[in-house]
């Protein structure tokens, strides 16, 4: 396994304080690239000759204290520009020598950076699977033939695989955030025009953004502030409005989360639970949580591939495909060739629909500040998207393929695992030119997943197929009561007002939950009594050290509820309590009703020893 070269802020410290040299990385990156076996990543690299002469330039000439990128490794995908070599689109045919950088490349470069190379692509960015490229087909870094996503595959893979510590991607429809979720990083897909598109060949020209994949969000927004800035070569370029660059702190953000009918996990109910799980970490995170009617954006994205915008994509292409039909894959010319049905009528039809919706979203962003979203409801194979390649890539590109078309700017983070191994990720989405405010609160939400164990990442899966056995070291799997193939319920354990007859019981009940029987949680609980209003008494369960020798087994119900019923019943959820995993007697893992430990300790009684709700209530009863 090649080393992985570190991210942006590791190598400026060893830069700054550990003796590491430009020199000694080009090294170290060109050793990565000949030891390793992660599939067609690359199109074409610098030769190495090239690289080290840059590094020891470099080393000779230039400040790590002064260059913001100094020495730091990156790839560029390969639909943007560099002097000297070819920009391919993922299309040999179509393939140019560049005579010079793309602007977004010059300011890195001018920046410090070290170009490795151009990655590989979906062809024309037409695509969010990673598997529409003559070069081959990319793999997620997870194994098990699990997708890279695309259309920026090779640029995500690189990042994730650590060959490189950031790269470019490009974004119109989903391509810097789905294959980021893919591959467990962070994609950055700033608002549109931030990142000059002079030097790309376009996908859907008004809506193509470049877009930046790294490993942690303030690498991402180091490069976004590196490499952002008006190019008069580039009519579709805006700058950063001076009052957007500090960014509101999270505990002032007031949070969207989907309404639970709008949203749809293909039957893969392991994506639902890790967004009900990272919700509740950003629910402690915000200032305030709503409800939000996906609708109008759900229409919205329908027009970028069901409407006339589908044509601006064959207005680049539409010479070449003509004269070279042969040269594009059967798969990309299908898509492209849709083009031919919309006439201007249409075009015009179009804007003015997308207008209406765009409005109707703005006014959303008078309620909240940011809309959280899973950036992909579900997970596919090599194998799957070969059996139904313009399907599948449909379903990819649900949460994702309406944000340019209504001018918005987005971060994707990683979220965890799901019980069979696959990865999850959040995307938070927020109006034009609310990228730092964004990253803001992605850095603050992985911050808090670092130290949440559902979040570790799993051991090497390469070579394996999914769903994948569980990491040693890692929480066992989740009770199996919902598969990615099978009915979409998730089981939940409660502890208090939940059960049945209780108060809030009906909460369960009309979302369609049942009851699937009596449990007791692992000897590592203990249950107080938090003081309420109305004098009844509110049960909190906490988790205790594995160690402690007071931790108790306590009684709770397992029921089952609709997995779409997960988010709508967690944005009701009071503080201090939240939805976690609880421990069984019996070692699985559930989602469960957990209370915050300091709310235990702020003069609640500890009813431990009474085992359960119920019978502390009944104790308590005969005593009076």
């Amino acid at each position: 396994m090649p080393e992985r070269i570190g991210s942006i802020s590791e190598l400026r410290s060893a830069y700054r304080h550990g003796g590491l040299t430009p020199t000694d990385l080009a090294e170290r990156v060109l050793a990565g690239l000949s030891g390793a076996d992660d599939g067609p990543v690359w199109i074409s690299t610098v030769p190495a000759g090239q690289l080290l002469a840059r590094a020891e330039r470099l080393a000779a000439t230039a400040d790590p204290a002064t260059l913001p990128l100094y020495g730091i490794p990156f790839a560029v995908k390969d639909n943007i520009d560099v002097a000297g070599m070819t920009t391919t689109a993922g299309c040999p045919d179509f393939g140019y020598a560049a005579v010079e950088d793309a602007p977004v490349v010059r300011r890195l470069l001018d920046a410090g950076a070290l170009l490795v190379g151009k990655t590989n692509l979906d062809q024309f960015a037409t695509g969010l699977t990673g598997s529409r490229s003559p070069y081959g087909s990319c793999a997620s870094v997870f194994g098990g033939g699990l997708i890279s996503g695309g259309s920026s595959s090779g640029s995500a893979v690189a990042v994730a695989a650590g060959q490189v510590s950031f790269a470019l991607g490009t974004d119109t429809a989903g391509s810097g955030r789905v294959p980021a979720a893919l591959n467990g990083i962070v994609g950055l897909k700033p608002t549109r025009g931030l990142l000059s598109t002079a030097g790309v060949v376009p996908a859907c020209r008004s809506l193509d953004c470049v877009s930046v994949f790294a490993t942690d969000v303030a690498d991402a927004v180091d490069v976004l502030h590196a490499a952002r800035g008006v190019s008069a070569a580039d009519p579709w370029g805006r700058p950063l409005p001076a009052e957007r660059v500090v960014a509101r702190m999270p505990g002032t953000l007031r949070l969207g989360v989907p309404h639970a009918e709008d949203l749809e996990f293909f039957g893969d109910a392991g994506q639902a639970v890790r967004l009900a799980a990272g919700v509740q970490a950003l629910r402690g995170l915000v200032g305030q949580v709503g409800s939000v009617p996906l609708q109008s954006f759900l229409e919205a994205g329908e027009l970028l591939y069901q409407g006339p915008w589908v044509a601006e994509r064959l207005a680049g292409l539409d010479g070449f495909l003509r004269e070279h039909p042969e040269a594009v894959l059967p798969v990309t010319r299908s898509v492209l060739e849709t083009g031919r049905r919309y006439d201007a009528i249409d075009a015009f039809r179009g804007q003015h629909r997308l207008r209406e919706l765009r409005a109707q979203v703005d006014q959303l962003w008078h309620e909240v500040d940011v809309l959280v979203l899973p950036t992909v409801g579900t997970t596919f194979t090599l194998a799957e998207v070969a059996e139904d390649p313009i399907g599948r890539n449909t379903v990819l590109g649900r949460y994702t393929q309406f944000a340019n078309l209504l001018d918005l700017a987005a971060v994707t983070v990683p979220n965890g695992f799901t019980a069979a191994g696959r990865p999850a990720s959040l995307t938070l989405l927020g109006p034009a030119f609310s990228d730092t405010t964004l990253a803001q609160l992605a850095a603050a939400f992985t911050a808090a997943s670092r130290a949440t164990p559902a979040a570790a990442a799993p051991a090497d899966q390469a070579g394996t197929d999914l769903p994948a056995p569980t990491p040693v070291g890692a929480r066992p799997p989740a009770v199996p009561t919902a598969s990615v193939t099978g009915s979409a319920q998730v089981l939940i354990a409660v502890v208090g007002r939940h059960l049945a007859g209780e108060s809030r019981n009906a909460e369960l009940t009309e979302r369609g939950a049942t009851l699937a029987g009596a449990a007791r949680t692992a000897p590592r609980y203990r249950l107080y009594r938090l003081a309420t209003a109305d004098g009844a008494g509110l049960p909190g369960l906490v988790r205790v050290a594995d160690t402690d020798p007071d931790g108790h087994p306590i009684e709770v119900e397992l029921w089952r509820l609709p997995v779409a019923a997960v988010g709508e019943l967690l944005t009701g959820v009071p503080a201090p309590l939240s939805l976690g995993w609880v421990r069984l007697h019996d070692g699985r893992d559930v989602l469960g009703f957990l209370c915050e430990a300091y709310a235990a300790v702020s003069g609640a009684e500890d009813i431990s020893a009474a085992g359960g709700w119920r019978a502390y209530r009944r104790a308590a009863a005969q005593r009076s």
